[in-house]
């Protein structure tokens, strides 16, 4: 990018959104880049933390590829850099948090859980966010029988060693925990239905992803305070903004036994809301 481009980006007044979960964040990620912009007329700066997969608190792999937790990734450190350079340009900042169920089915405990949420609520609301936490999608997983559990644990979490029934338990305590600490630390909750999810129990389906997300842009214009009107509701991604979303890489992955580091922004749309991936 040019020099006078990027002055002309930083003098801008923008939107800092950043967006924590695992397989229904990635793919729903140019969904949620539209409700962002339908939540402020404001270049964006969306800040992921997600993957397949992906553990709050844990590394995680899938096949060959490991990721490191959401605690533990590069985002943090990347957006207290950004709070020394933009921050004073950003007045709007609202923040995500779904797909909490992924520990659970690693054998982390409830307690592990939530004080992993509580960390990452913290430090979202001491950096000034208004914060959305999205429920397990408790129908979905209680309507599941135990062949169907026994073919998709096979299949998913191969290494669970909980029974179905422990999962359901915990699910539920889990969504219980999230409630009080939702209640405790004044962030917004919204209840996932089981409609929304498909024969696993744990992905929205493709079809529900607009409504998972709508109901997270409506969380968030409950609480921003902007003053200056929202985007017309049809500005949706273009094709080829969502192939580049679709093939742009975090941070810091690990393919194979090998490391990779990719500079970010992964990706600049054409109105200059910048897409960062950890």
């Amino acid at each position: 990018m040019q020099s006078g481009s990027t002055s002309s980006v930083r003098s801008q007044q923008r939107a800092l959104v950043v967006a924590l979960g695992a397989s229904n964040l990635s793919r729903g990620l140019s969904r949620l880049v539209t409700i962002c912009r339908r939540c402020t007329s404001k270049p964006i700066d969306l800040f992921a933390g997600a993957g397949h997969g992906r553990s709050y608190g844990a590394n995680s792999r899938i096949w060959s590829r490991r990721l490191p937790s959401i605690l533990g990734s590069g985002l943090w450190r990347s957006l207290d850099r950004y709070f020394g350079s933009d921050a004073l340009n950003s007045t709007t900042r609202l923040a995500v948090i779904t797909d909490i169920g992924n520990d659970l089915l690693y054998g982390f405990s409830v307690e592990q859980i939530v004080i992993w949420v509580e960390e990452i609520v913290f430090r979202l609301q001491q950096r000034g966010f208004d914060v959305v936490i999205t429920q397990l999608p408790i129908e979905s997983i209680q309507a599941v029988g135990s062949l169907r559990f026994h073919v998709l644990k096979s299949i998913l979490v191969p290494g669970c060693q909980h029974s179905l029934k422990a999962i359901k338990d915990q699910s539920l305590q889990l969504n219980n925990e999230i409630s009080s600490l939702s209640k405790s630390h004044r962030v917004t909750i919204l209840r996932q239905p089981g409609s929304w999810y498909g024969i696993d129990a744990i992905h929205v389906k493709r079809s529900c992803l607009n409504k998972l997300w709508q109901c997270v842009g409506d969380g968030w214009q409950k609480m921003s305070q902007e003053q200056d009107g929202m985007r017309e509701s049809d500005e949706f991604c273009g094709w080829q903004e969502w192939s580049r979303l679709g093939v742009a890489s975090a941070e810091v992955r690990s393919l194979g036994g090998l490391m990779f580091f990719t500079p970010q922004p992964a990706l600049q749309l054409a109105d200059t809301t910048r897409i960062y991936l950890y």
